[in-house]
């Protein structure tokens, strides 16, 4: 038997999305306007970085070409390596939206082919009558923010009213989200997941997948700091998953990062978290080295998405690439005969793009490991593809979406 290890490199898009002129993002590429920008030397920063994007690792796992079949052209001032040592392609996302959760459900071999609800753009983003249920629920003396917004923005502009008045800062995004930012101890970490945990009660009607909690810490807008105590609330996926399957043959899903409450904790054996990517990769070493056979390591490392993507930072995002692209050979070096090492992504968050959301883009599929030939596996057409993979691997029953391309 064998085991499988799932990367997801949270918005690591390549570009080339088919629908992406439906989504407001036809031309939008993270990886190739990172590789371009730092090239030109607007991804140097002299505390962090200097130069062409440099990922000797990943290329050598094929994602330079893994590029070019996304978008038609590599990745600019990335040197080619000698030669692949990969199996490698890209994917098509077909759920309907560019989140987390259809992203991570559709790689786990279920994706969402329902729309999910959004709040409006325009005015308040939630109505009168949901706030007033809410603050009565939650017994809350009324809430900040109630728009469209960046999270870190949101808490530098209301953070200090938030600490003085004691209402938490509600806000949403383009996706189908309602997040909540409180302090956590003038108003209490505790308290902030018992109020999202109404809140998405609430909400289950209007088919907003997720609520998350996003908790801070500092006392004035200069000192503010997100803490690594988020949760996230989502709906359950429409169907099992790769992960349900798995547990229900016997084996363990070992979940690192956010990847339990993305799943709504379904199909989840252990959970690992961790804050910062690199905590995040000694957490997945941890967990590769208590796996047993038959079992999936699945790990989000959120920091690609979460502090770059987002906050539009090149320098910092293409040193996030650069600091985990060093760290791959201390997975292969905890690999056994038989495992798999994959990576992949959920969406895009080009850090070039107009705006601060995701971007609809194909992902990158990287696999290595004892016995994996290296080969191009071309474009795929679902991201189902990759659980399809990983439940051939492991020896356990299909699931109905995509196909397996070991």
């Amino acid at each position: 038997m064998a085991r499988a290890f799932l990367f997801v490199l949270d918005s690591f898009g390549v570009g080339g999305a088919p629908d992406a002129l439906r989504y407001g993002d036809d031309g939008s590429d993270t990886l190739g306007h990172i590789a371009e920008f730092c090239a030109a030397g607007a991804g140097d920063r002299a505390d962090l970085r200097q130069g062409p994007l440099m990922l000797p690792n990943m290329s050598a796992l094929g994602l330079l070409h893994i590029a070019k079949l996304a978008t038609g052209a590599f990745p600019a001032g990335m040197p080619l390596p000698e030669r692949i040592f990969g199996l490698h392609g890209a994917a098509s996302e077909i759920s309907h939206g560019k989140d987390t959760p259809s992203g991570h459900w559709e790689i786990a071999g279920t994706p969402v082919m329902f729309d999910w609800g959004y709040f409006p753009t325009e005015g308040d983003a939630f109505s009168p009558e949901l706030v007033e249920v809410i603050c009565r629920e939650a017994e809350l003396p009324g809430i900040l923010g109630n728009c469209h917004a960046s999270g870190t923005t949101i808490v530098a502009a209301l953070g200090e009213e938030h600490i003085r008045s004691g209402k938490p800062i509600c806000y949403t995004s383009s996706d189908s989200v309602f997040q909540i930012a409180a302090h956590e101890t003038h108003f209490g970490l505790e308290r902030l997941i018992g109020l999202c945990q109404i809140v998405r009660k609430l909400i289950d009607p209007l088919n907003i997948g997720r609520v998350i909690a996003r908790p801070f810490i500092g006392e004035t807008a200069a000192t503010f700091e997100r803490t690594g105590n988020r949760r996230d609330f989502s709906v359950l996926p429409p169907e099992p998953t790769l992960l349900d399957r798995l547990v229900e043959a016997g084996r363990k899903v070992h979940a690192v990062g956010k990847i339990a409450d993305i799943f709504a904790h379904q199909g989840i054996s252990t959970l690992s978290k961790a804050n910062g990517n690199m905590a995040l990769m000694d957490a997945t070493l941890k967990a590769m080295e208590t796996a047993k056979d038959g079992d999936l390591v699945f790990t989000n490392f959120v920091d690609f998405d979460m502090l770059y993507g987002h906050r539009r930072d090149v320098p910092g995002y293409a040193a996030a690439l650069e600091a985990f692209d060093r760290r791959l050979p201390e997975v292969h070096r905890k690999l056994a005969p038989g495992d798999i090492v994959l990576l992949t992504a959920d969406h895009g968050c080009d850090p070039t793009w107009r705006g601060t959301d995701h971007t609809r883009e194909r992902v990158p599929i990287m696999a290595f490991g004892p016995g994996i030939r290296s080969r191009s596996i071309g474009v795929r057409k679902t991201y189902a593809d990759i659980g399809q993979s990983i439940a051939a691997h492991l020896g356990i029953a299909a699931g109905a979406h995509g196909e397996s391309f070991l």
